[in-house]
């Protein structure tokens, strides 16, 4: 994968990168939103919590696909709280350590469900 970061435009705010290119024939994943539920359907009860259980739900999807968060070209986060920025992002530096995907987060007023509080939707792809 190659990282584009153009010294022509301010460098990224966060833990992110610009934009990042696949190379051809790569295997692309899609993984739909991911919110805080388990196997049981039960939604985690606090941000914390949530955040760790969808971080979780896409590391084991993208296990079943043959790949690992390194794979991770771009992530779309969600949260319905803007004070949930800063644990939002602790817990993705948690599982993506320096790695850095295309992102974008946003703050929107309602999920699918009143007690999801984030969703994460990702790509990924390997050559």
């Amino acid at each position: 994968m190659k990282i584009l970061n153009p010294s022509s435009i301010a460098a990224p705010v966060g833990s992110y990168s610009h934009a990042i290119e696949t190379p051809p024939g790569a295997r692309i994943l899609h993984i739909s939103g991911q919110v805080g539920i388990d196997a049981a359907g039960v939604p985690g009860t606090d941000f914390r919590g949530q955040a760790e259980l969808v971080w979780r739900n896409i590391v084991a999807i993208l296990d079943a696909g043959g790949m690992g968060v390194h794979d991770l070209v771009r992530v779309n986060t969600y949260l319905v709280d803007a004070a949930d920025i800063p644990e939002s992002r602790a817990v993705r530096k948690t599982v993506l350590g320096d790695h850095r995907p295309a992102s974008t987060l946003l703050v929107v007023s309602a999920l699918a469900s009143p007690a999801f509080r984030i969703e994460i939707e990702a790509w990924a792809a390997r050559a």
